[in-house]
């Protein structure tokens, strides 16, 4: 219909703000000739929330846009914003902490405290992520046989498989980054990339089984 088109095209013009606000927290920490706004943007970290901001309206006005998801299986609005919500949170963190494990392989000597800090984040995340997937209408349905997932419920069973190994690996990666050689960092490093394999398992295949 023209409002859902209409609704699409507001949250692709959301995510269009979302990453120019990304670029512009990037452009004024740079050294060089926005050094002064730089200085000034250091001392309000708070102004990095304006892009996940945006991109959240963004999503909340394509979950609108999409209206009640019910009739496509994937449960009422509210349930399909929020999992469109926890879901962006829970991958991105996944693929910053696996990106950001990459860049200790160019710069060994950073601190481990920004890696740390999203390996928690990503293990703050899954439960919530698991949660919203299994609510009715949800992967408890498929699990349980009362949605048919077209192979005899092996989706069901690969997603648990793939939400099990996300954790797995997720503490596995944050007992390797407790140890003090630098080749603990390339172990956590690896670790999360195969996390984020499976944690888009987790996530995808969730959703296509759902919207089926």
């Amino acid at each position: 219909t023209i409002a859902a088109t209409s609704a699409v095209l507001v949250a692709l013009l959301v995510a269009v703000a979302a990453l120019a606000a990304l670029a512009g927290t990037v452009v004024v920490r740079r050294d060089g000739a926005w050094r002064r706004v730089a200085t000034a943007a250091e001392t309000r970290p708070n102004a990095d929330l304006v892009a996940p901001l945006a991109g959240a309206v963004g999503l909340v006005v394509l979950a609108l846009a999409q209206g009640d998801a019910a009739d496509a299986g994937a449960g009422p609005t509210a349930l399909h914003a929020v999992r469109l919500l926890v879901g962006a949170a829970f991958l991105g963190a996944l693929t910053d902490a696996m990106l950001l494990g990459h860049w200790y392989l160019v710069q060994p000597g950073l601190r481990r405290d920004p890696l740390l800090e999203m390996v928690r984040w990503l293990r703050r995340l899954w439960p919530l992520e698991i949660a919203v997937l299994l609510v009715p209408v949800g992967m408890a349905s498929v699990l349980t046989g009362s949605i048919d997932d077209g192979y005899g419920g092996l989706l069901g069973w690969f997603w648990a498989a793939c939400a099990a190994t996300t954790i797995v690996l997720t503490l596995v990666a944050r007992a390797a980054l407790a140890e003090r050689q630098y080749a603990a960092v390339m172990a956590a490093t690896g670790l999360l990339y195969l996390a984020i394999l499976s944690g888009f398992g987790t996530d995808l295949v969730a959703r296509l089984v759902l919207a089926a």
